[in-house]
């Protein structure tokens, strides 16, 4: 999948529910403390981590591709 970002950055529980990788921004957040969400092949533990463009999110068997 790929996330067209139309400002600096996305914070990450806000992508996975934009892209319906997560049901809500709560599950979302609670996906991202089981450590199951992928930043660039690392785990990514901060839920308002500042994600932008050229970033990898790996969730679940889903990728989210950030670009311009």
């Amino acid at each position: 999948m790929k996330f067209e970002l139309d400002e600096e950055y996305i914070e990450l529980f806000k992508l996975l529910k934009v892209m319906g990788v997560a049901e809500s921004g709560a599950h979302a957040k609670m996906l991202i403390e089981e450590r199951a969400v992928k930043r660039n092949g690392e785990v990514e533990t901060r839920k308002r981590a500042k994600i932008i463009s050229g970033e990898r999110i790996e969730m679940g068997g889903e990728v989210i591709e950030v670009e311009d």
